[in-house]
């Protein structure tokens, strides 16, 4: 399985590459899903929504916006079996995993990701791993928490990714304070900024990075 974990999406060349490396052909034969779901309950301006698009178009890929919870499953199915490379958007985590599994796309996700690479942005990133424990304490960053019969995630990795760290907007994603959150999770907490990424690359895990981050645990 191929992922690449993002704070913010393909904001630099280091993360563009490690994407283009994952995916290992010509960028003209690319194509990309781009599901946005995890940002329908988000309040105020969307100029976040907006940049991530742009900077994947940037790149010359051409993108198709999915939302998984706005059309049936014989609508999206098709269109993402068409992709090469399927974003999942930053947002609300809890409601992104809420809709993965409404729409039943968690189940078909493995299969699809046989022949496909996985972005994450943020809460797409989060939804990816273990479980949500980083994303529903409330110690580290606050979002409201739409009800789930259990906080697991895709479990497509074992380790936890807490995006942007030391941003302005969340002022408590700092290091002292998610050292501290750390202690309470047995598993590998990956804290990464809006320039940082992991790279999971079948069994091969690495973090690419023009800015900072941190590995707990």
């Amino acid at each position: 399985m191929k992922l690449l974990l993002t704070s913010g999406g393909l904001t630099n060349k280091t993360i563009c590459k490690a994407l283009s490396d994952l995916i290992g052909t010509s960028k003209s034969k690319i194509n990309v899903a781009y599901i946005p779901t995890a940002a329908n309950v988000e309040d105020g301006s969307k100029e976040w929504l907006i940049n991530d698009l742009s900077n994947i178009k940037d790149q010359g890929y051409p993108v198709d916006i999915v939302d998984i919870s706005a059309v049936d499953k014989d609508i999206w199915l098709p269109r993402l079996k068409k992709a090469d490379v399927i974003f999942f958007g930053g947002g609300n985590t809890f409601y992104l995993m809420s809709w993965l599994r409404k729409s039943g796309l968690d189940k078909l996700l493995p299969e699809l990701l046989k022949t496909r690479v996985y972005v994450g942005i943020s809460a797409g990133s989060i939804v990816a791993t273990i479980n949500l424990r980083m994303s529903s304490s409330q110690k580290s960053y606050s979002e409201k928490v739409f009800p789930l019969q259990n906080d697991k995630g895709l479990g497509f990795v074992i380790f936890h990714v807490r995006p942007h760290l030391n941003s302005r907007y969340f002022p408590r994603l700092k290091v002292k304070n998610l050292a501290k959150i750390a202690k309470d999770i047995p598993e590998t907490v990956y804290a990464i900024d809006d320039n940082s990424a992991v790279v999971v690359n079948g069994k091969e895990v690495k973090v690419v990075s023009e800015g900072k981050w941190v590995k707990f645990n």
